[in-house]
């Protein structure tokens, strides 16, 4: 396409909004086309027959291998776009049809993201269509819940899109009215499916009593054809993840000959296209979210899931790759006496004080292990304690904390165990800090920037947070707040000075600033200087939780020089030995090393193997543990 050729108006453009990388969920899988605009019109043109013909004939097979055929998959978010467009003028039959299509067709013919950014763009047009529909924000504002309870649409779509959204615009009031008048309403999932008359006024609970039949039937008589003719006759193709998830904790729970006959009816109805690929693999993910509780009445639940998985995948049903990670078996819950617990968090307080007047973190991992305090349930006290006192006092110890959080390499999974104990309080918290939701947002967004804890990690404590709740808690709107920040470009430079960096009152640095500081100090040292000089300047970087970069960069430049002058791995001995570089800081400082080896090599080709000498020569200096994978360096 020529610079000068005009663009039709659905071709992704640069827009001046802020952030727009919040509207998307894998930018990679939406760039602009490179098709020509020619191609667009004419996908338009069969794009708006393939709908109306859909709703003469209700054909969703046929309507998929049309749209199929088209092969211009980076155009399908125009499909979504038009069907509910065209479906929202119409009477609640045609609205029902294009809900089970959009359904249907996700994962197999539409993917995630083309679903995501067709909502988004009828979101920015709710304005324009109001003017031929009237109650546009209510219709459109039902799609967006049903997409959602369909699992077709991620629930983060309310709270990504509206920052993209003008102020006071219709697209606006669509997601606000779709998040408070439906999805935050009890039995709200079987009052969105029955808005439109859902499929012959079947509701919820009754297509799960048919589907516990059918599979109780199937198993007495093992007729797969039979089974495969009365769930294609339920007609709910939305919902055949359920079926998938029940027959699998039927299998589960009966073993033996029952396991076998449920993986050949599964494999039967993918085969003959009954239940579709996108409903097997939601279906295996449900039964992965939930296989824990499942533990309590198959001790052995776990291994038999992964065996299921095995034999699906070897089979060629299922494909393993598209399945969330089955994850490691959970620590048990440690049960504590109530008089050690209190015992504990007098302690925790009184070394978090100690800690606020002294800075001093070595003391603090010194007392915690010279307690024996190491345990999961333990680290989430302290972590608990250490925000929740943070918060009562100023900016200093705020960042403080941060600081002494991301240098206690407690395991990620407790430290968000501890984040949930605050979430849990937060509402009795608020009565005496009214600005704890800023408070808890910061907290939260600055421990993904400081990798204490995954992002993915964020999204996992909102659906928590958001189970069984009717209204949006103080905690679940901090952790909204997070991820939007979070979305923001250079989001992590202001994250980091939110408080003053380090509680140093250097405010205003950024990490590029920060990188040419600890560049500088480096080559100074390298070209003789001082190392108590060189450490003093370390120390008054004033942020601890950045002397990776420090790791890394005397890593690369011991590396380019080919080991002939090793001043700078004395430096770094000398920093760990004064608990300047902590092992968490020393570990990341390797591992960022490790993942640019490959890069590092075009200057210096012998630079996986240098990089191995000097991970076993940290190790044998105590500075990394024994686990830092050696497969690194080969």
């Amino acid at each position: 396409m020529s610079p000068m050729e005009p663009r039709p108006d659905d071709l992704v453009q640069p827009v001046n909004k802020p952030s727009i990388e919040c509207a998307i969920e894998d930018a990679s899988q939406l760039r602009s086309p490179t098709v020509s605009s020619e191609e667009f019109v004419q996908f338009k043109r069969k794009a708006t027959t393939i709908v109306e013909e859909y709703f003469s004939t209700d054909d969703v097979a046929a309507t998929a291998n049309e749209l199929r055929e088209l092969r211009v998959p980076c155009y399908h978010y125009y499909f979504v776009k038009k069907l509910v467009s065209v479906a929202m003028d119409r009477h609640d039959r045609e609205k029902e049809m294009a809900a089970v299509l959009l359904s249907s067709l996700y994962g197999d013919v539409i993917d995630r993201p083309q679903v995501y950014k067709g909502f988004g763009k009828l979101t920015e047009s709710c304005d324009d269509l109001s003017v031929d529909t009237p109650d546009a924000v209510d219709i459109l504002a039902v799609f967006v819940a049903r997409a959602i309870v369909d699992d077709i649409l991620p629930p983060a779509f309310l709270a990504k899109q509206l920052p993209c959204l003008p102020d006071g615009c219709k697209g606006a009031e669509v997601l606000h009215r779709a998040e408070k008048s439906y999805l935050s309403v009890p039995h709200h999932g079987e009052i969105i499916l029955q808005r439109w008359g859902g499929s012959k006024s079947i509701t919820v609970e009754e297509a799960k009593a048919k589907i516990a039949d059918i599979l109780e039937e199937y198993l007495a008589a093992g007729d797969r054809g039979e089974a495969c003719r009365c769930i294609r006759g339920l007609k709910i193709p939305f919902f055949h993840h359920d079926i998938v998830k029940r027959a699998l904790t039927l299998a589960m729970e009966r073993s033996g000959a029952a396991e076998g006959l449920i993986l050949d009816l599964l494999k039967s109805a993918s085969d003959e296209g009954v239940i579709n690929e996108s409903q097997i693999t939601k279906g295996f993910n449900r039964l992965i979210d939930s296989v824990d509780d499942l533990t309590l009445d198959v001790p052995n639940a776990r291994r038999l899931l992964k065996s299921m998985i095995l034999k699906a995948s070897s089979e060629g049903w299922l494909c393993a790759s598209s399945l969330k990670p089955l994850g490691p078996e959970p620590k048990k819950a440690v049960v504590e006496d109530d008089a050690a617990v209190r015992q504990f968090k007098a302690k925790a307080l009184s070394i978090i004080k100690e800690y606020f007047l002294t800075g001093d973190i070595i003391e603090v991992v010194s007392s915690l292990e010279a307690e024996n305090y190491a345990c999961s349930s333990y680290n989430a006290i302290f972590v608990k304690k250490l925000i929740t006192a943070a918060m009562d006092r100023k900016s200093r110890e705020k960042e403080m904390a941060s600081v002494l959080l991301s240098s206690l390499c407690m395991p990620p999974e407790d430290v968000v165990s501890g984040f949930h104990l605050l979430i849990e309080s937060a509402e009795d918290a608020a009565l005496d800090n009214p600005a704890i939701v800023e408070d808890l947002t910061m907290f939260f967004a600055r421990s993904v920037v400081d990798e204490v804890i995954a992002p993915s990690d964020l999204e996992a404590m909102e659906e928590d947070a958001g189970q069984g709740k009717s209204r949006v808690s103080t905690g679940m709107l901090a952790l909204r707040n997070a991820r939007t920040l979070l979305g923001a470009k250079l989001s992590a430079e202001r994250i980091l000075r939110c408080w003053g960096g380090g509680g140093s009152g250097k405010a205003g640095w950024e990490l590029d600033d920060v990188k040419d500081k600890i560049g500088k100090l480096l080559q100074e040292y390298d070209c003789g200087g001082d190392i108590r000089e060189a450490c003093r300047c370390i120390k008054e970087l004033g942020m601890p939780f950045f002397h990776h970069e420090v790791v890394k960069k005397a890593l690369v430049a011991i590396m380019e020089k080919r080991g002939k002058d090793e001043r700078l791995w004395g430096l770094l001995a000398e920093c760990y030995s004064r608990g300047l570089i902590t092992p968490n800081q020393m570990t990341k400082g390797f591992e960022r090393v490790a993942g640019c080896v490959d890069d590092l090599a075009l200057d210096v080709p012998d630079a996986g193997k240098q990089f191995c000498c000097y991970v076993d020569r940290a190790k044998k200096g105590g500075w990394l543990d024994a686990s830092f994978p050696s497969g690194v360096c080969s």
